[in-house]
Formats: structure tokens, C-alpha cells, sequence
């Protein structure tokens, strides 16, 4: 089948498991992601149903992670940020228009940038690719 993509932008609050967290749960109230149909009872069970696909959602993303690994969301080292965006405080302008950064993304791992308006953060984008 193929890595699907996924993207999601949230309000920003600095504590970013919180904000995945309220991002996953709207996710799965929502039943728009795949495996929906067997109507699991949590995000979990979601994820377990889906088998090697996944749910080709955030709701493959369980934690925050310092570092990029498997169902985690990292973030953005500061050299990253400059060599995809050209600043350490993107706009989602920025990051949506980034081709490199999407080329970069692993299969099954996610990651998140903050986003700016000026200095202040103002959302986190979090993006990735399903399993397959």
C-alpha cells in the first residue's frame, strides 16, 4: 500500500504531551482515521486492530520523545529548523511549504515544529507517515 501522510496543527501550550494527547482523543471522537470501522473502543485498540498499517493517524504517535523513534513525536533539533525553514521560528506557511522536511520523515514516527506568528508561538504542527 504505501506510507500515507498525516498532518494536524494544534493551538499551542507549551506542555506538547497535553496538547497530543487532546489532539489524539479529537482524532479518535472523530472516527477519521483508518480502522474506524471496527469501532475499537480506544485509540489503543485502534492501533492494534490496524496491524502493519496503522491507523495512518496521530493515533500511531502514543508519546513525546527527545529524539525520533517509533509511535513518538520529536521535535525539531535547531539545525533542523534552520535548514528546512530558514529561522528557529517557523510560520505553518514555512512548514507546509517545506518539501525537504517531508522527505525526511520516517515511516511510523512523527514530529512536531512550533509555530510562530513574530516571537510569539502560536500552534504545533505535528506531522509524520503511517507504518505502510
Amino acid at each position: 500500500m504505501g506510507a500515507e501522510p498525516y498532518d494536524y496543527t494544534v493551538p499551542y501550550e507549551p506542555d506538547i504531551q497535553g496538547a497530543l494527547d487532546k489532539l489524539r482523543r479529537r482524532v479518535f471522537e472523530s472516527k477519521e482515521f483508518n480502522g474506524a470501522e471496527f469501532d475499537p473502543p480506544t485509540p489503543e485498540a485502534a492501533f492494534e486492530l490496524t496491524e502493519a498499517d496503522g491507523t495512518r493517524s496521530i493515533l500511531d504517535i502514543s508519546r513525546i520523545s527527545d529524539q525520533p523513534d517509533f509511535c513518538c513525536a520529536a521535535p525539531l533539533s535547531p539545525e533542523e529548523l534552520e535548514r528546512y525553514f530558514g529561522t528557529q521560528k517557523p510560520t505553518e506557511v514555512k512548514v507546509r511549504e517545506s518539501a525537504d522536511f517531508w522527505e525526511d520523515l520516517e515511516r511510523g514516527m512523527a514530529r512536531y515544529v512550533i509555530l510562530y506568528e513574530g516571537d510569539d508561538p502560536k500552534g504545533i504542527y505535528f506531522a509524520g507517515y503511517s507504518f505502510d
